[in-house]
């Protein structure tokens, strides 16, 4: 319990996929850099990227209930890639 009294609210499905979707594409971030060849390289960029989009739908949803601030979707990108 929390020093109020109240119980924290509890971790939501859409709280713990950002930290997985974050994760893995970190962890495809590294395998592409360390690929020998281009196209395994483009295939691990790729997956990063996915990861990274879905991540950033499962944050959008935690920001529309609340629990994060909008500014959590604004410093990571808010949705809008680039490419």
């Amino acid at each position: 319990m929390t020093e109020t009294g109240k119980k924290p609210p509890h971790e939501t499905l859409d709280a713990q996929l950002v930290r997985y979707w974050e994760r893995e594409a970190a962890r495809f971030d590294e395998l592409s850099a360390r690929a020998s060849f281009g196209w395994i390289a483009r295939n691990y960029a790729r997956r990063a990227q996915r990861a990274r989009e879905k991540a950033e739908r499962s944050r959008a949803k935690e920001v529309a209930r609340g629990r994060l601030p909008a500014s959590a979707l604004a410093a990571h990108g808010g949705g809008d890639s680039p490419s």
